[in-house]
């Protein structure tokens, strides 16, 4: 039976604008996925019997396993071909949704989740490293703006259309809907990909020790920030799991400082001051705003009263802003460099961090959008400039490693930000401020009528936050501005 034609390796730069396409599905998938299920959540609950404990485990059990395989992952894909990778994160993303959207149960969606979690790690850790790979450097700050927009445009588009589809179809079908794209990407990817994909000479050796301790680390770190407001920061587990976290990075660092082929390149961080330097940046960035959309939006809804259906709306300012503007920065950056707009960008979202420290309880909508957009404008200043530097600073035969560290950041940031802005904007109201948080959707507003004085307390609280994310804000600035050029040296051919 003859085999389907594929294009040849050096065909793919001709094609490149499609394979920047292809890509970007998946990079609309993955945010468009979770922004959908936090609007579902409410809605199966009650229908699974879900605990609340389970309720958060529906999002923290995506999230863990995308962060402790994406850099093993982005390792592997530099050896056996990114694209083939990719595709695999397809198929496995699209089995985990059709799994999830036959939930029967708790452990079920969870489980299918993790699924769809592994699907998300391989996808997150090849998306950048393909575009870097077949874009020449003057197109790559550009195509990575596009790349990015992908991601902005799912978060975009993710609350309305996930209201949408759970009120006239059901809540199974916000997993549903990704099974026909995975099939069409699938094949659409498998027509592009190359007869020989690029690889690496040689299996690469399993750092299994590596890997061991850096998903120890990212367990015990990440399980304590998520479930920290639930059981109390002092209490037993979340003092043993962050205990062991830190050991764990210890360890980490000395045995890759040892081992022939580590899993994580220590030498990327100690002598290449722009990777370095460009990824705390990101894990700074996402630090200071991930918390951002779940603090306003309850802000919005417990402080100032205002319906479901209207925060929403207010709050796609933000994402939106990113989404128009993020090809252009990309592009710009081409020309200018990172330093520049990465710094202004970092500064941009501290000033609208202030603007929302500073939001009386009864700003009016100009004041809440203005300082989401300025916000917006910031981070779209940042994102795709700084994924362009990032990945133009390391050698080609390490892309994937660096795409997925730079996932990492994001992932991790994301968790410390919820944790660190989260507990700050609920440590005003003692005990029941954990509870006001993850009560978000499902009640908040209930709750802060039962209890008069909750909500100027939170206001008070989010003032807090705010500013604290603006001064993250900050030293990532700061930290973008001591970026230094760095030229990557190829490894001679073999």
């Amino acid at each position: 039976m003859p085999a389907l034609r594929r294009i040849s390796v050096d065909d793919l730069h001709q094609r490149r604008w499609e394979l920047l396409a292809l890509t970007s599905v998946g990079a609309f998938m993955t945010p468009l996925d979770g922004s959908i299920v936090s609007v579902a959540i409410p809605v199966m609950s009650p229908e699974l019997h879900l605990s609340f404990s389970a309720t958060i485990w529906i999002q923290a059990a995506y999230l863990l396993a995308t962060a402790v395989l994406l850099i093993p992952f982005g390792r592997l894909s530099d050896h056996y071909g990114r694209i083939r990778f990719y595709l695999a994160g397809i198929s496995v993303f699209g089995v985990g949704s059709l799994l999830a959207g036959l939930s029967m149960n708790g452990p079920w969606l969870i489980g299918s989740r993790i699924l769809q979690g592994v699907g998300g790690a391989l996808l997150f850790a090849t998306s950048s490293a393909i575009v870097t790979a077949v874009f020449p450097p003057q197109e790559r700050g550009r195509a990575l703006g596009i790349n990015v927009m992908a991601v902005y445009l799912g978060l975009s588009v993710g609350p309305p259309l996930g209201g949408f589809i759970t009120d006239n179809f059901g809540w199974r079908w916000i997993f549903y809907v990704n099974i026909p794209i995975a099939l069409v990407v699938l094949v659409w990817g498998w027509l592009l990909l190359p007869r020989a994909e690029r690889e690496n000479q040689g299996a690469p050796r399993v750092d299994t020790v590596g890997a061991v301790l850096l998903g120890a680390f990212l367990i015990c770190l990440l399980v304590p920030l998520t479930f920290a407001p639930q059981w109390g920061w002092l209490a037993p587990r979340s003092l043993i799991l962050l205990g062991v976290a830190a050991v764990s990075i210890v360890l980490l660092v000395l045995v890759e400082l040892r081992v022939d082929e580590p899993l994580l390149d220590i030498d990327l961080l100690r002598h290449n001051r722009l990777f370095a330097t460009a990824n705390g940046a990101a894990l700074l960035n996402y630090m200071a705003l991930f918390a951002v959309s779940i603090l306003t939006a309850i802000f919005l809804e417990v402080v100032q009263g205002r319906s479901a259906g209207l925060t929403g709306w207010l709050m796609l300012g933000q994402p939106i802003t990113q989404t128009v503007l993020s090809p252009f920065m990309g592009r710009l950056s081409d020309k200018v460099g990172s330093r520049v707009l990465t710094t202004a960008g970092m500064l941009l979202v501290a000033a609208g961090m202030v603007l929302l420290a500073a939001m009386p309880k009864t700003a009016g909508i100009a004041h809440v959008m203005g300082a989401l957009a300025v916000v917006g404008l910031g981070l779209a200043l940042f994102s795709a400039p700084n994924t362009s530097a990032i990945m133009g600073s390391v050698r080609r035969d390490q892309l994937g490693v660096a795409s997925a560290f730079l996932a990492t950041m994001r992932v991790t940031g994301q968790a410390l930000s919820v944790a660190v802005l989260g507990g700050i904007a609920a440590s005003t109201m003692g005990a029941l401020g954990g509870r006001l948080l993850f009560a978000h959707g499902a009640g908040a507003g209930q709750l802060a009528h039962g209890v008069s004085h909750a909500a100027d307390q939170y206001a008070r609280g989010f003032t807090y936050a705010m500013a604290t994310g603006a001064a993250l804000a900050v030293v990532g600035a700061l930290l973008s501005l001591t970026r230094g050029a760095h030229v990557p040296q190829e490894r001679p051919a073999s």
